[in-house]
């Protein structure tokens, strides 16, 4: 269905065609119509599906840019969701003026404060932020005519579900409420059941999107291994635009260090990144001068980047619904991709899990050896000379050559340049990367929502409001580990460390245990 068959006033029209959009998607096609006649939807599909759209629209179509209030409402698990949703429904709503302006935690209050003043049409945010500005009375949804709950499933994970009640309680009954969300648990029925009436159930069948499209191998490898293992693939595969995932953000950052001093274009987001420098990362990414993405699963969640050509699994997720999600990064938009999953000999079994959720095993793939990466490394640099060679310009070069032609021979100069250009396995820099710990034997940590998310409803620090989410979908023993990180210092002591833990938190068990012995012996 084309867009100009929905009942759609001609000014958003007219920003979808300059968007590029023509044909709706099918969650699009089938819940616009409903949305447009003021009916409390439920939508599930997949992310990537063009579900901001498929909300966007029809509350875009009910809004009259002459009343100067808040109309329209978008809850989004993580500030980079809230952010590309806002920039979203901008370019949609653009041609009817409306005004729409982002909430989230990690970015200065006063300046959100200010911009909430100007009375926007539409506020997109994170829970905790926008319970940050309710109880300041700088958010104030009495006039709030459209209520979407982005991600649903997502915000039910990372333990925002008492948040949503309470800002649900400050948005009027009579309202329409849009609900989006890749699954369907029960406390998302539940919400449903208790704050939309008669909703109507629009469920997007996902057309075996990691089955169809996209190439799915594992490599079976120790965790010293898969770094370099990892490069000599990336050096065989040439990928256009790789995202490589980790499982924490230390993780990350020594991912992000070692693939750039091997050569490659490469940067890693996180939670503990600034929004700034976040926002920075993406943007170098989205248009082309970063190679590789290395990110947390919880950074790189909902976010829309096309052309997505790898997905390399650098630590394998865990939980299974993380797998999905991150390999639904390349394979969009009807083109195909490739996912590679490293797994350590005990990890097997969280890949046979995965196996069955996606319904498709997965291929086992070979290391390249050392000749195999280094040939790849040749073709490469030989690319790279004949896009030099077209794009010309060497005029001016002509007699410099013409002196190295006298003394050396034009087979010594070639290979030269391809040496030049070409990573010799032999001179690569060494990276060390911190082991981690593996995940838990046996499956039990993939019910019930993954071993990464077995505290997401603690609501320790929620009131952060989009802030570290990393630290919210990771368990305590990744924060443990994470040294570089002060919080991680902090909560180390008494916990769990790789050397052995410190001396101080040793004494209390010690003492304990001298204090047995003698109970023992005097008996």
């Amino acid at each position: 269905m084309k867009f100009k068959e929905l009942e759609l006033s001609p000014e958003l029209l007219t920003s979808i065609e300059r968007a590029g959009f023509e044909e709706a998607t099918p969650i699009q096609e089938a819940t616009i119509p409903l949305a447009l006649t003021g009916k409390d939807v439920i939508g599930q599909a997949q992310t990537g599906t063009g579900k901001t759209a498929a909300f966007g629209l029809p509350m875009l179509e009910k809004i009259d840019p002459a009343k100067q209030q808040l109309q329209g409402l978008v809850i989004a698990p993580t500030r980079e969701l809230a952010i590309q949703t806002q920039e979203e429904l901008y370019r949609l709503g653009k041609d009817k003026k409306i005004r729409v302006q982002a909430v989230y935690g990690g970015a200065d209050i006063g300046r959100q404060i200010r911009q909430l003043k100007d009375r926007p049409h539409i506020v997109v945010g994170t829970p905790g932020r926008m319970l940050d500005h309710i109880n300041r009375r700088t958010l104030k949804l009495a006039t709030v005519e459209t209520l979407v709950l982005d991600e649903a499933d997502e915000m039910l994970n990372m333990g925002f579900l008492e948040d949503i009640e309470t800002i649900i309680a400050q948005v009027p009954e009579e309202r329409q409420t849009l609900l989006f969300s890749a699954t369907m648990p029960p406390a998302i029925k539940n919400i449903g059941v208790k704050f939309m009436k008669e909703p109507e159930h629009v469920k997007i069948k996902t057309k075996e999107m990691t089955a169809d499209l996209i190439d799915q191998y594992y490599v079976r490898a120790k965790d010293f291994e898969k770094f370099d293992i990892m490069t000599r693939l990336l050096d065989v595969q040439k990928p256009e635009l790789t995202i490589v995932f980790g499982r924490t953000k230390r993780r990350v950052d020594e991912l992000a260090r070692g693939l750039e001093a091997r050569g490659y274009k490469a940067e890693g987001i996180h939670g503990d990144l600034s929004q700034q420098k976040r926002m920075s990362v993406l943007r170098a990414f989205k248009s082309g001068n970063l190679d590789i993405l290395v990110a947390t699963d919880v950074a790189a969640r909902g976010l829309d980047i096309s052309g997505v050509t790898h997905v390399y699994n650098y630590d394998i997720p865990q939980d299974p619904e993380s797998y999905v999600h991150r390999i639904g990064r390349t394979g969009r938009a009807g083109k195909g991709g490739m996912s590679v999953t490293f797994v350590t000999p005990n990890e097997m079994s969280y890949l046979h899990v995965i196996e069955n959720l996606t319904k498709k095993r997965m291929s086992t793939l070979r290391p390249p050896t050392e000749k195999e990466a280094f040939k790849g490394q040749i073709g490469a640099a030989m690319e790279t000379i004949e896009e030099k060679m077209d794009a010309n310009g060497l005029e001016k070069y002509l007699q410099g050559a013409d002196q190295l032609l006298e003394q050396y021979s034009a087979q010594d100069l070639a290979a030269l340049l391809l040496k030049t250009l070409a990573k010799d396995p032999s001179d690569l820099v060494p990276v060390k990367i911190t082991p981690e710990r593996p995940l838990p034997q046996g499956k039990k940590s993939f019910k019930g929502g993954g071993g990464g998310r077995r505290s997401s409803n603690n609501r320790g620090g929620r009131r952060e409001g989009g802030r570290g989410r990393d630290e919210r979908n990771r368990s305590r023993s990744d924060r443990d580990r994470n040294r570089d990180d002060k919080e991680g210092r902090r909560t180390n002591k008494g916990s769990y460390n790789k050397d052995g833990g410190s001396r101080k938190p040793s004494r209390r068990p010690s003492d304990k245990k001298r204090s047995f012995v003698i109970r023992n012996n005097q008996d």
